[in-house]
């Protein structure tokens, strides 16, 4: 492959987005997609606030993984292959993309405190580039990123090569890395609201039968 790709007019690029919810959970013991949190599950939750800001979605999932209701327009994909991390799942999502979205805000399931301007504001900040992705304290977030469809090649020829590492792709493709001072919607904003929303979090995994043990996650997306 070339060492880069870019990415061009991308003040008229049209995106939509990915919702990454084919992990296996291992920590939790049940589907975070599944999760409640309010009336809603995480992955609908997701699904909602990204939809407010692009259009379509494309929720990948694990093979024979069992679902909530989502929109009729949502597109649901699955992974190819099983327990190859994040790149399987881009792979995925950006193949089922219809051909005319150029660009995917591309996030996991699990941040049920994400808000639409971050997303937008990700979006901005992509112009120009093939990848944004956040930055915080030198680690990079793959699914807290926008990725251009034209990044599709060099994902599959790393999964290829079994190079499942997302910052391999960083590495070939022309990649800007946002620290949240370039955010007015900082990632790390969020960590307050999610303080005081793991309670509700907590006590909704164990309807499910579940403990979430230690913190809540840090919303990064």
């Amino acid at each position: 492959m070339a060492d880069r790709c870019f990415t061009s007019n991308y003040e008229t690029m049209i995106s939509g987005g990915v919702v990454l919810c084919g992990g296996k959970s291992t920590r939790m013991g049940t589907s975070k997609a599944l999760l409640p949190f309010g009336p809603e599950t995480m992955l609908q939750r997701v699904v909602r606030i990204v939809g407010d800001v692009v259009s379509p979605i494309v929720v990948v999932a694990a093979v024979d993984q069992i679902l909530p209701d989502l929109p009729p327009a949502v597109i649901v994909t699955r992974d190819e292959s099983e327990g190859r991390g994040p790149l399987e799942g881009l792979r995925a999502g950006l193949k089922a993309l219809p051909a005319h979205v150029e660009r995917a805000y591309v996030t996991s399931c699990d941040v049920p405190l994400l808000v639409p301007d971050f997303v937008r504001q990700m979006l901005d900040l992509a112009g120009g580039y093939d990848i944004a992705v956040i930055e915080i304290n030198g680690f990079s977030h793959p699914l807290s990123a926008v990725y251009s469809r034209a990044t599709l090649p060099y994902v599959e020829d790393l999964l290829a090569h079994d190079r499942l590492r997302p910052a391999f792709l960083f590495d070939v493709v022309k990649t800007r890395r946002i620290e949240p001072a370039q955010m007015t919607a900082d990632p790390r904003s969020a960590n307050a609201a999610q303080s005081q929303h793991a309670r509700r979090l907590r006590a909704g995994a164990r309807r499910c039968g579940v403990l979430i043990r230690g913190s809540t996650r840090a919303t990064l997306a």
